[in-house]
């Protein structure tokens, strides 16, 4: 409570808990009034951008050296751009891949997948591999057997965190795992939260059950379950390393309570940098973030907002919700006055 009231006073940053209840408001204002999710062919311009950044900065947390750029030419065109190892090209290539393949899963599942579950402990595996074959190929784990490539669990043991945290020992994975995917089927949709995600994204985390890739294969699974549950994917940004790092630290002590927070703010922003602007047309109310150009950012549409010279409405939630019809009348109005 101190640390939400001091976030508050330092910074003017809202509180946990009305990040959560900001969150919950606009995750139903996308399913009653906007439909819901998009589907991948209305998100593929959009969720575009967000996946070479998801790309880049999952991998980054892990230690790839890309700039976004290479990383664009890489997705956009095939090609290795810069000189850095074909490991680091191949990491991020997989992680694309994998990540494209968990959304379209999420929303349209084909195999792997059994009816009435959020989640398989099959998609875990798939997911892993569809991550870690490609690096796997040009640069497979030193000390893997030919029973722990992608997609396989690991048969060695893990050193303890920084943190002291032991993973669990190789014969325990699968059903440490097995106990894991029953804990994520036990999410009621309607109901659950980040609070209820992130010991879940912590403790798989604490399994590590792969030789390698724990991270990425982690973080893609979270979103996954995401996706199932009405959410959009959530992005740690490798800016964040650090904090991220620390907040899955005070999971493994008992207090889930930073990694929440991180991954409730990952999620308000793909929401409205990705499944706000694709479903909503020019007439329909968002939120302003959701509105934002290159250049005519958040802030500025608040401020205008406030002075009342942007149309926009301020609902209970405390966010003021505008619509692109209105926006452009702004952009309009500000060019006549210039």
């Amino acid at each position: 409570m101190n640390e939400q009231i001091s976030d508050r006073q330092a910074g003017g940053r809202p509180s946990r808990q009305e990040l959560y209840s900001r969150l919950q408001t606009q995750v139903r204002d996308l399913w009653l009034r906007l439909g819901g999710l998009p589907n991948p062919v209305e998100a593929a311009d959009i969720w575009r951008g967000i996946w070479f950044e998801e790309a880049h900065h999952s991998t980054a947390i892990e230690g790839n050296t890309l700039v976004l750029k290479q990383v664009e030419r890489l997705l956009v065109e095939g090609r290795a751009v810069g000189n850095k190892e074909l490991r680091e090209y191949m990491e991020v290539r997989g992680y694309a891949d994998a990540a494209q393949w968990v959304y379209e899963q999420a929303t349209h599942p084909t195999g792997h997948h059994r009816r009435g579950d959020l989640l398989t402990l099959a998609e875990v595996r798939e997911t892993h591999h569809r991550a870690m074959a490609p690096v796997w190929e040009v640069a497979p784990h030193s000390d893997a057997t030919s029973r722990e490539g992608p997609g396989s669990f690991r048969e060695h043991e893990i050193h303890p965190f920084p943190g002291g945290m032991v993973p669990v020992s190789f014969p325990l994975i699968h059903a440490e795992m097995t106990e894991w995917v029953d804990e994520v089927n036990e999410l009621a949709p309607t109901v659950t939260t980040p609070d209820d995600l992130a010991p879940l994204h912590a403790r798989f985390e604490q399994i590590h059950p792969f030789l390698d890739g724990n991270g990425r294969t982690g973080r893609l699974v979270l979103n996954l379950v995401l996706v199932r549950l009405g959410y959009p994917p959530a992005i740690i940004y490798k800016r964040d390393r650090d904090r991220y790092l620390r907040a899955l630290r005070r999971a493994d002590a008992g207090d889930p309570g930073l990694l929440s927070e991180m991954l409730t703010r990952a999620v308000l922003d793909s929401l409205n940098r990705f499944a706000m602007p694709a479903k909503a047309g020019p007439g329909q109310l968002v939120p302003l973030a959701a509105l934002e150009t290159a250049d005519l950012k958040a802030p500025a549409l608040r401020a205008a907002a406030a002075r009342g010279r942007l149309q926009a409405t301020r609902c209970s939630d405390g966010q003021w919700r505008s619509s692109r019809n209105w926006v452009e009348e702004y952009k309009a109005s500000r060019y006549r006055r210039g």
